[in-house]
C-alpha cells in the first residue's frame, strides 16, 4: 500500500519499510490524514502473512517528524470546545499509534532526523528504536512549552520505558536530547551510522519475530515502580508538584496535568492509562493558556521568523559588511552577534581604548562559550577576525548597512551621522542607516541623515546575544526597501523582528515604562515594596518591576524623563507618574546594580534583597491593597498601553504586540502577550475592570472611547489579525 503521505514497500525477506513523506509540507507533521493512513496501513500489515515486521523512517532529508501541526489545535478554545470535544482532536493520532503497537509484528523506528512531540511518540509506540549517530539530531517531547501534554501516549509509554524518575524531567521541561543522552536514558536502543540504520533495524526484526511491547505482557511492572508506595513517589509527585506550583504560581496548568497523568496512568493497564492521558489533554487544549502559548510563542513567532509582513517587491539581500557606531554595551553586543553570524564588522568608537575594550569583552564572552563547549576554537577565531575596532569614520567605507548605537541623546547622534556621512563619502547602492534607539523618535533622527527614506530604527534588547527579538521602527519617510533590508538583517542575526510605526517610545519602551512606572507609583503611594515585587512574581513576569529597574539603572530612567521633557513628549506616553521616585533615588546615589544598590541591596557573594531604607523613604500606608489589585495594576497598565498603541497606529499587527511584550519585556507567557490577555478576558470584562482601577488608582487606567466601542461590539484584537 502506498498513500498520499506514506510510501510502503516489502523486501524479499518480508520486511516492510514505511517512509513518511507528508505531502505539501517541508517537514513531516502528524496530521489527521496521516493518522488515518497509518491506521489503515497497519490493519493491512497485521492481516498480511507475508509481512514479518516493519521499519518506520522518514523520506524527508530534514527530519523524522516534528510532531503535530499546532494550527490544527490552536482554534479549539476559540471554537468553544469542551474538554471532551478537545480530547477528540488528538484521539485519531493516539489510536493510530496503538494500532502500530498492537499489529502483532515487530516494528522498528529508524530515527534518521529530528523527532519531536508526536514524532517521538510514534517512535515510542514502536517496539525498538535505532537512531542515526549524529550529535545534531535531537528528540524530545516539548508539548509542555505550548501549554499541552503529549497526547499520543508520551506520558504513559516513556515512564514505562525508562521509569518515572527519568521520564518526568523530560516531560516537564520539554527538553530536547541528543542520541548519546537518549541511549544513556534508555529512550533509544541503538546508535548507528546513517548508512547502516535500515540494515540494523532489519536485523533486529529478523531476530525478534514475535516481539510485543513489555507493557502489553502480563505482569509488567514499571522500572522503579509506580504509585504512592514507590521509593521515588514523594520526590517525584509531592515535592515535584510543590516545586511546580512555586515556579509557575499556578499560571501554567500543563506541568501539574502531566504529573497527574503520569501518577494516575502508570498504575493502570496501558489502554486505561491512555484514556487518562487523553482526558487531561482535552482539559488543556480546551483552555485559554494553551491557545495563548501556541498562538504567540509558536505559530506567530514562527511567522515572525519567516518575516511575515516583509514588503513585497524588494529583493532579499544579506549584509556583507556592517558598521556599528558606538562601542558601549549595546554596540558591543550587536557587533558580537553580527560577527558570529558571519558578517564583517567595523566597530567604531570615539576612542581607540573604547573600541579595543569592546573587542576584549567580546573575546572574554566567546572564550566563556568555548570553555563551555558551545563553540569551537575555529569559530572563536573566525568571529574575532571579522571585527575591526577603529576610531576612523573612513573605515566605514564599503559597509552596506550601519547601526548607530551611541548615547541616547539627539545631539550626540547628530554628530555621529554627520561624521559618518563625511567619512564614507559616496554611499553604496542599497545602503541603509539604522539607529539603535529606545525612545527617540525615528522620524526626527531620520531628518539628520542625508537620505531619510533609507533611515530606520533598530531597537535591540540587552543582553543582545541572548534576546531573540528586535523592534524595527518605521519612520514617516522610511522606504519599503529600508524596512525589507532591516528585516533581512534581523533574520541574518538569527533573531526575529516586530515592526512598529514611529512614536515617542515606540511600542516596547512605552510598555516597559508603564510597568516600572506603575510599580514606582505604588511605592510612592505607600504600598510595601515586597508586596509589589511578589505580586509581579505571582503574575509570572520574567523580572519584577523594581528589580528590573535596578538592572537598567535609575539614572537612565532620569535621562529618559529629561529627554522627553526636552522634546516636549507628553508624560502620558512614557508613563512618568512616578518621576519623583526616580529623582529622589538618583539624588541619594542609589542608581541600581551598577552602584551596588538601588531598590535592592547587592552584596558580593550574597543574594540580592530589598533595601531596608525604602520603607523610610516611602513609608507604608496602614491600609495595604489586596494582592489581586497589585497584580491587576501591573497586568492591566501594560495591556492598556498596548491597546493605545494599536489605536494610535503604532502597532499594526496584534501578533507583534504580543511577541514584543513576551520576548522583549517578559510579560507573562501564559497570557499570550498584552493583547491576547485582553482577548482572553474579553474586552467588555477588561474595560469594566479598567474602569474600577481608574476610579480607585488613577485616570491612567481609564479606557478610551475607542476601547469602549470595541467592547460594545466585543471586537477582539486577534479577530482583525491575519495571523491564526
Amino acid at each position: 500500500m502506498t498513500s498520499k503521505n506514506l510510501k510502503f514497500s516489502i523486501d524479499q525477506d518480508g520486511v516492510g519499510i514505511v517512509e513518511i513523506d507528508v505531502a505539501d509540507r517541508s517537514m513531516n507533521v502528524f496530521t489527521p490524514e496521516l493518522a488515518k493512513e497509518l491506521t489503515s496501513l497497519f490493519v493491512e500489515v497485521k492481516a498480511n502473512p507475508k509481512v514479518v515486521g516493519v521499519i518506520i523512517t522518514s523520506r524527508k532529508a530534514n527530519g523524522f517528524m516534528a510532531g503535530a501541526d499546532l494550527k490544527d489545535f490552536v482554534t479549539a478554545y476559540d471554537r468553544g470546545y469542551t474538554p471532551a470535544q478537545a480530547s477528540e482532536v488528538v484521539a485519531p493520532i493516539a489510536a493510530s499509534l496503538r494500532q502500530i503497537e498492537l499489529c502483532g509484528k515487530p516494528v522498528v523506528a529508524a530515527i534518521n532526523g529530528l523527532a519531536l512531540g508526536g514524532g517521538l511518540e510514534l517512535c515510542l509506540a514502536c517496539h525498538y528504536r535505532v537512531m542515526v549517530d549524529d550529535p545534531s539530531i535531537r528528540i524530545g517531547l516539548p508539548e509542555v512549552t505550548v501549554g499541552l501534554l503529549p497526547g499520543g501516549g508520551g506520558t504513559q509509554r516513556l515512564p514505562r520505558l525508562i521509569g518515572i524518575p527519568k521520564a518526568l524531567p523530560l516531560l516537564l521541561t520539554g527538553r530536547h536530547i541528543d542520541g548519546a543522552e537518549a541511549m544513556h536514558l534508555g529512550v533509544v536502543n541503538a546508535l548507528v551510522d546513517k548508512a547502516e540504520i535500515l540494515a540494523h533495524a532489519k536485523k533486529w526484526i529478523m531476530s525478534n519475530p514475535e516481539y510485543m511491547a513489555p507493557w502489553d505482557k502480563k505482569g509488567f511492572e514499571l522500572p522503579e515502580g509506580a504509585g504512592a508506595l514507590a521509593a521515588h513517589a514523594f520526590e517525584s509527585f509531592a515535592l515535584g508538584s510543590a516545586k511546580i506550583r512555586q515556579e509557575t504560581q499556578d499560571n501554567l496548568p500543563a506541568p501539574l496535568a502531566i504529573i497527574s497523568a503520569v501518577y494516575e496512568g502508570t498504575q493502570l493497564p496501558i489502554d486505561q492509562a491512555l484514556r487518562v492521558e487523553n482526558a487531561y489533554f482535552g482539559q488543556l487544549l480546551s483552555g485559554p493558556v494553551a491557545r495563548n502559548l501556541m498562538r504567540t510563542t509558536f505559530i506567530n513567532r514562527g511567522g515572525a521568523r519567516k518575516l511575515e509582513g516583509r514588503p513585497d517587491g524588494v529583493e532579499k539581500t544579506l549584509v556583507k559588511k556592517l558598521g556599528v557606531l558606538g562601542a558601549g554595551m549595546m554596540g558591543t553586543g550587536i557587533a558580537q552577534v553580527a560577527a558570529r553570524a558571519g558578517i564583517g564588522v567595523v566597530l567604531l568608537d570615539r576612542s581607540i581604548e573604547g573600541a579595543s575594550n569592546s573587542k576584549s569583552k567580546i573575546v572574554a564572552s566567546l572564550e566563556k562559550e568555548l570553555k563551555n563547549g558551545r563553540i569551537s576554537p575555529e569559530h572563536l577565531n573566525s568571529t574575532l577576525n571579522r571585527i575591526q575596532p577603529t576610531i576612523h569614520y573612513p573605515d566605514l567605507h564599503g559597509c552596506d548597512f550601519v547601526i548607530e548605537a551611541v548615547f541616547e541623546d539627539r545631539e550626540i547622534k547628530a554628530d555621529a551621522y554627520e561624521s559618518a556621512i563625511k567619512g564614507m563619502g559616496c554611499l553604496p547602492a542599497g545602503f541603509v542607516m539604522a539607529s539603535n534607539t529606545s525612545t527617540l523618535p525615528v522620524s526626527g533622527l531620520a531628518d539628520l541623515w542625508c537620505e531619510p527614506e533609507e533611515f530606520i530604527g533598530l531597537h535591540f534588547f540587552s543582553p543582545v546575544d541572548r534576546m531573540p527579538v528586535v523592534e524595527i521602527i518605521r519612520g514617516d519617510k522610511t522606504s519599503d526597501h529600508a524596512l525589507a533590508r532591516a528585516m533581512d538583517l534581523v533574520a541574518q542575526l538569527n533573531k526575529f523582528p516586530i515592526v512598529v510605526n514611529d512614536s515617542p517610545g515606540f511600542y516596547t519602551s512605552r510598555i516597559f515604562c508603564s510597568y516600572i512606572d506603575e510599580a514606582m507609583a505604588m511605592l510612592q503611594e505607600g504600598i510595601n515594596a515586597a508586596l509589589i515585587e511578589n505580586a509581579a512574581r505571582q503574575c509570572g513576569f520574567a523580572t519584577s518591576p523594581l528589580a528590573v529597574t535596578d538592572e537598567v539603572s535609575l539614572d537612565l530612567q532620569a535621562r529618559v524623563i529629561q529627554q522627553a521633557a526636552k522634546d516636549a513628549i507628553p508624560e502620558n506616553l512614557l508613563r512618568m507618574h512616578a518621576r519623583p521616585v526616580v529623582e529622589l533615588m538618583v539624588e541619594i546615589g542609589r542608581l541600581g546594580r551598577k552602584t551596588g544598590g538601588g531598590f535592592y541591596e547587592f552584596q558580593p557573594g550574597q543574594p540580592k534583597r530589598l533595601w531596608e531604607g525604602l520603607s523610610k523613604l516611602f513609608p507604608h500606608k496602614a491600609d495595604q491593597p489586596p494582592v489581586s489589585d497589585v497584580k491587576h495594576r501591573l497586568l492591566y497598565i501594560q495591556a492598556l498601553e498596548a491597546a493605545r498603541c494599536v489605536e494610535e497606529n503604532v502597532v499594526l499587527r496584534p501578533a507583534d504586540a504580543d511577541l514584543g511584550s513576551i520576548f522583549a519585556l517578559g510579560y507573562p507567557a501564559w497570557t499570550g502577550g498584552t493583547l491576547s490577555f485582553i482577548d482572553t478576558l474579553g474586552i467588555p470584562a477588561f474595560v469594566q475592570e479598567s474602569d474600577r482601577l481608574a476610579s480607585r488608582y488613577g485616570e491612567r487606567f481609564r479606557p478610551s472611547q475607542w476601547m469602549r466601542d470595541r467592547a460594545a461590539t466585543n471586537t477582539s484584537f486577534h479577530a482583525t489579525s491575519t495571523n491564526v
